[in-house]
């Protein structure tokens, strides 16, 4: 069914028992960000919860209760779309492209069609004079965000954001609509920060309004509402091509829009806030820090500042919030419900794509993993490039291939012993450089720097590091097949690093070895690495991995991964054991199949790191000692992943 409204959603949770309630007070200020935090790391992703009676750090009380965590379980981003399970947007779709792509010959071909076109109409936005939006409208000197229970969810933050903000804004060039999901930061009662990447929509039109000699651009939060509009925002449409058109398909029915009273805008009629006002593009404020979704702080900058000009609300209204940090979180479940909605249409580009998967330590856009169907050679990096060339997968830092003789995309296990037991450095890897995401703090500079494809496909004649070139076409009757490729052969421990300044050594079976380092000088990694690499001779060794001292907990596989990913530039951060050497006239740098190591550890300018590297997101212990009475008196035991 679809949800008019956050009520109609919160009814049908505590009918489907996926709600938990807390009516006791609870602070805004980290302890709801916390619990939410928390019960998010639980197995499917823990209950929604609903705080009755949120308070402030003064003890004020708030008139409107706060729903978090609520798109956080495959059940729940199910119930919004109206769908089974996840697997249902795939074949929603995949049923939609197929009715409208599927070539009619006949009249009565032609006429089956008119059904689908009819429900595609009904996607379309619907316009009323008259919205629960807008039953209480505030302007003038009655202005103030202090009355909306905004959260601070990090200790480290800059001050309150606004964590699941529709944040509209209109094309000055085409007047073309966009609604991005943007963090807003309260700086005091009446102006917020605008916190939008270089690379998104609303930073365009800010582009466009100064090529037109403006200084402003109207813009309109909303906040709440009909829960698919929140999911419809998050997901990474192409430029141009209306969120609320999809919405209405996520809902199977149009959402209605209603005009903002002081802004030329339209925003979702159900929502429960509507914050309007106007984006001063040459009036720039510090705004963050922010404990953002990679697990690490975004650190502090200058961005345009939001002027409100009125705040518009139901008389009943819910703030919808969610927390981002350390994975898995809330966000986790909306990536891997984009990743089932987009499956279809990256096959229509890509179509040797069997399947792929965004797993939770990625934070959606530092690992993917592919599968495909190979026929010739140099297959798996093309689908790789192609992927860098859809949308916001342009950010995608490390994207591993695998063919159709490889394991489920879904087992991540497997696919993670498969790769390990044929890397190999002379062959698995294809570097590029390009636009990366703007939180990635280990990018050699700010929006750029490298990604890698690590091709874990079986080789065929021709691929890289094979003897001979294929003929005629590849996988017909008498042309040569597969080669064969054997997994990597028993690799030789590790014995203790000297070093005094690894303070720790952990083995993940025989494929990885962790070394925890608290550096002492530059490139301090790279030396060690070679030290290993000098001493092993010709053996092969296991994957050897350097992260900062005390970072994750020994043996956590799923941090391991984060971690190792979250803080490396791949060309710059990949390291082999390398000589010199002649071939055709020309020299080049041989690389050891079997010796490869990545340094994940903290940068800074004694490496040649020249920007600012960020702390962690930890939660006081104070906070964790309250949420954990809390959880505990409903009959949860707080899970403590990511806890130091």
């Amino acid at each position: 069914m679809a949800f008019d409204d956050l009520e109609s959603f919160i009814d049908a949770l505590r009918e489907a028992g996926e709600l938990l309630e807390f009516r006791e007070p609870v602070s805004i200020d980290q302890e709801i960000a916390c619990a939410a935090d928390r019960v998010s790391k639980l197995p499917g992703g823990g209950p929604a919860l609903l705080f009755h009676r949120p308070i402030g750090p003064d003890g004020r009380e708030y008139r409107a209760p706060v729903l978090i965590n609520a798109l956080g379980s495959e059940k729940r981003l199910s119930m919004v779309c109206g769908v089974k399970d996840f697997h249902g947007l795939t074949e929603r779709l995949s049923g939609l492209l197929e009715d409208l792509q599927t070539p009619r010959r006949t009249l009565i071909e032609k006429l089956e069609v008119l059904p689908t076109l009819k429900q595609l109409a009904g996607f379309f936005p619907k316009y009323v004079k008259k919205a629960p939006c807008q039953e209480i409208v505030h302007t003038g000197d009655a202005i103030d965000l202090d009355t909306i229970p905004i959260l601070k969810t990090w200790p480290d933050d800059g001050g309150r954001f606004v964590t699941f903000p529709l944040v509209f804004t209109h094309s000055p060039k085409d007047g073309k609509r966009n609604c991005g999901m943007y963090r807003i930061q309260q700086f005091d009662k009446r102006t917020t920060g605008f916190h939008v990447h270089t690379h998104h929509t609303a930073a365009e039109h800010m582009r466009q309004a100064v090529a037109r000699g403006e200084k402003r651009l109207p813009a309109a939060i909303a906040i709440g509402g009909a829960p698919a509009i929140t999911f419809s925002a998050v997901v990474p449409l192409p430029p141009g091509m209306d969120e609320m058109i999809l919405a209405g398909f996520l809902q199977g029915r149009p959402v209605k829009m209603v005009e903002c009273k002081t802004v030329p805008l339209q925003v979702p009629a159900s929502a429960d806030y509507v914050i309007e006002g106007w984006i001063h593009i040459d009036e720039r404020r510090r705004e963050g820090p922010f404990g953002d979704h990679t697990g690490f702080y975004s650190l502090a900058d200058d961005y345009p500042v939001f002027h409100v000009s009125a705040i518009t609300q139901r008389r009943k209204p819910v703030y919808f919030a969610t927390v981002v940090g350390p994975p898995p979180q809330e966000d986790a479940w909306m990536a891997q419900a984009i990743e089932r909605l987009f499956l279809p249409l990256m096959q229509q580009t890509i179509p040797e794509v069997i399947d792929y998967r965004l797993p939770f330590s990625g934070v959606a856009h530092n690992l993917m993993l592919v599968k495909i169907h190979k026929s010739y050679p140099g297959q798996a990096r093309k689908v790789a490039h192609a992927i860098w060339g859809l949308g916001q997968a342009m950010f995608t830092k490390t994207i591993v291939v695998i063919d159709q003789h490889g394991p489920d995309v879904h087992d991540e296990a497997a696919v993670a012993r498969w790769v390990l037991q044929h890397l190999d450095a002379t062959s698995s890897f294809e570097f590029v450089l390009g636009p990366t995401e703007t939180l990635d703090h280990a990018t050699r500079a700010l929006h750029f720097g490298s990604k890698v494809c690590i091709d874990a496909s079986i080789p065929l004649p021709g691929d890289v590091g094979t003897q001979g070139q294929g003929t005629g076409i590849l996988g017909i009757a008498g042309t040569p097949g597969v080669i064969a490729q054997a997994p990597m052969g028993p690799r030789g421990p590790i014995g203790p690093v000297s070093d005094p300044d690894v303070v720790r050594q952990w083995q993940v079976g025989d494929l990885v070895t962790v070394l925890e380092l608290n550096k002492t000088r530059g490139h301090q990694p790279r030396e060690l690495a070679n030290a290993i690499f000098k001493q092993a001779g010709d053996a092969a060794l296991p994957l050897v991995v350097f992260l900062p001292a005390g970072l994750i907990k020994a043996g956590d596989l799923e941090a391991l991964v984060w971690a190792a990913l979250a803080n490396i530039d791949p060309e710059r951060d990949l390291l082999f054991d390398e000589t010199p050497e002649q071939v055709n006239g020309r020299w080049v740098l041989k690389r050891h199949p079997r010796h490869i190591a990545v340094d994940a550890t903290k940068k800074d300018a004694h490496d040649g790191f020249e920007r600012d590297w960020p702390e962690m997101q930890v939660h006081p212990r104070q906070v964790l000692a309250k949420v954990r009475a809390l959880l505990k008196a409903k009959g949860i035991e707080m899970p403590t992943s990511f806890l130091p």
